[in-house]
């Protein structure tokens, strides 16, 4: 899980660089498709699987809203300090807990509803601290709308792979995320390409090898663990997130991002030890 956790932080701190190199936000979410793609195909074939699987309308609906949200999510990253972009991200299980009571039928435990309250609150002082304290907006509502878009599709996503899994192979539904993601992107990149240079190139192809070894991670941390705890454990992404945008991008977090953050995560913490 750490190894996933710092894969997944060097992927974003990847996508912040290149896109101050001038590549667009949808040619760098095109590029990371692509890699994920050709890996994605490799591991079904692999396994002698047929990629298009049974439940098509379901695995497409999967692809399509988990593209939507790494555009939303890529988004934040590149207009928002790097920390913050990543803990917002983590307002996911908020979302996860609604729309499984509200499509899964699932119950809501009451360590769920101090999750909930926690992130929100959370949410608040990190975004807008004039609520609590006499003091401004420090981060523009517009972009944390945006992330929190993304973090709201990676909810979606998350509860059709639970619909999902029992019906095809996890290698099948994660092959379905890049083949949707990658023509949607192109398509709405247009003729906005830019021709990226060796320095460019490289970055996004680290953008797609630094994803692939944070899914290999959780892939391999989820065998050999339990969920609850495996997951506490990628909150580590956090402090690695805190620490290249202050290395790399010369980001030091606020007090407001400390206090709000440190209670997105003890919610969420929270509600993985009482479940």
């Amino acid at each position: 899980m750490l190894v996933s956790a710092l894969g997944f932080a060097l992927m974003a701190a990847c996508v912040k660089l290149v896109s101050l190199r001038g590549i667009p936000l949808l040619e760098i979410v095109a590029a990371r498709s692509l890699v994920s793609l050709v890996i994605s195909y490799v591991d079904v074939r692999r396994k002698g699987l047929s990629p298009w699987g049974s439940h098509r309308v379901l695995l497409a609906a999967r692809g399509g809203i988990g593209a939507l949200a790494l555009i939303c999510v890529y988004y934040a990253v590149t207009t928002l300090p790097l920390a913050e972009a990543t803990l917002l991200q983590y307002m996911h299980p908020v979302f996860t807990a609604l729309l499984g009571l509200l499509f899964l039928k699932e119950s809501i435990q009451l360590s769920t509803i101090v999750c909930i309250l926690l992130s929100i609150i959370g949410l608040i002082v990190m975004v807008d601290p004039g609520t609590f304290a006499s003091t401004t907006a420090v981060l523009p509502w517009f972009n944390v709308s945006i992330a929190l878009l993304g973090a709201f599709g990676s909810a979606v996503a998350y509860v059709l792979v639970r619909r999902l899994s029992p019906l095809e192979d996890a290698s099948v539904i994660i092959f379905y995320f890049p083949l949707i993601a990658l023509p949607l992107s192109v398509m709405l990149l247009g003729n906005e390409f830019v021709m990226p240079d060796a320095g460019s190139l490289l970055l996004l192809l680290l953008v797609g090898i630094f994803t692939q070894v944070g899914q290999l991670g959780l892939t391999h941390a989820m065998r050999w663990e339990t969920a609850g705890k495996a997951a506490a454990y990628s909150y580590v992404q956090v402090i690695f997130a805190v620490a290249l945008g202050w290395a790399v991008f010369g980001e030091t977090p606020l007090l407001w991002t400390w206090v709000g953050g440190a209670l997105i995560i003890s919610g969420a913490l929270l509600n993985l030890v009482r479940r």
